[in-house]
């Protein structure tokens, strides 16, 4: 990542780059798709599950219409059978952005991985590649006994890592056992870009009540089991989804198979799954309230996309 493009800038504000977030279910691709109209930009997708081919329905990935009317880019790029992180989603659009910008047009971030956005603005680090056996052992070992590896290796990246992640502890552990140094020691500072405010003024992050929030989540969900959901996993499955460790991280293919399996009705699923969903996105709300320096921009309820939109080009 050393070798970027200094051209893209991709730590220092850019007058043609606009970043957006929020939590799932919050509308930002609707918005993302407002602003890009208006701006005559194209979308790069910041989903580490969006990447994956055949994962449509349940990571609500933009329609076929919406991508003919605006270009989006880093989807459907990676087999189910085929690892994906970070660096690999920097090369992926810094390619994109090359692109966007020989067409003259903008550039629009948009997505819900936080560790994606912090890859992109500051780099991946020193870290090691991912090392395909050390992480196949490392994923057949129990979630306790990997944690406690980690205590005991690197207890500052044990006392600050998300301990229901069990990717994440796999990732942290393998590099510690490659290097035989901290995980946090080979992380790249966020350095945010903040202005006066504390804030970045080319990052916004939708912010919904509670309230709201819960009901497009269960509306949605609905919404995608009705769509078909069920089948895609099946599909999903025979290429490969379960043993995927970083795809099947992806909210509601594993409830669902479980279903498949005859454990639970397809509506304790669903209540399953929206449960979920809710918890994911309160653990992105405390992620960006930590990092990133994002403005956050509170979205009523029966606010339109366009409406929000217009508020960020304010």
């Amino acid at each position: 990542m050393d070798e970027a493009d200094p051209t893209l800038d991709r730590g220092r504000r850019c007058s043609d780059v606009l970043y957006l977030s929020g939590p799932t279910a919050s509308g930002k691709s609707a918005v993302a798709l407002a602003l890009a109209r208006r701006l005559n930009a194209e979308i790069v997708s910041v989903d580490s599950m969006q990447v994956y081919r055949g994962l449509d329905i349940g990571t609500a990935k933009p329609t076929v219409a919406e991508r003919e009317e605006v270009p989006h880019h880093l989807l459907d790029i990676a087999d189910l059978d085929s690892p994906f992180d970070a660096a690999r989603f920097c090369r992926l659009a810094e390619e994109a952005v090359r692109g966007i910008r020989q067409r003259g047009r903008r550039i629009l971030f948009c997505g819900g991985t936080g560790m994606y956005f912090k890859a992109w603005m500051e780099g991946v680090g020193a870290m090691p590649p991912a090392d395909p056996a050390l992480r196949a052992e490392l994923n057949a070992l129990p979630l306790d006994e990997l944690l406690s590896e980690l205590e005991r290796r690197d207890p500052q990246t044990h006392a600050r890592i998300d301990r229901k992640n069990p990717r994440r502890v796999v990732r942290a552990l393998e590099v510690v056992r490659l290097t035989g140094r901290s995980f946090v020691a080979q992380q790249s500072p966020w350095r945010s870009e903040a202005g006066a405010s504390g804030r970045r003024p080319d990052f916004f992050y939708l912010d919904r009540e509670p309230a709201d929030l819960e009901a497009r989540i269960r509306a949605r969900v609905a919404a995608m089991l009705e769509a078909g959901w069920v089948e895609e996993t099946r599909r999903a499955l025979l290429a490969g989804l379960e043993k995927n460790a970083t795809a099947f991280q992806a909210i509601g293919y594993r409830q669902i198979l479980e279903h498949i399996r005859g454990q639970r009705s397809l509506a304790e699923t669903r209540e399953l799954i929206q449960s979920r969903t809710r918890q994911f996105a309160r653990r992105q709300g405390i992620w960006f309230r930590k990092h990133g320096a994002p403005t956050r921009l509170a979205v009523a309820a029966d606010e339109t996309a366009e409406s929000v939109a217009s508020r960020i080009l304010a």
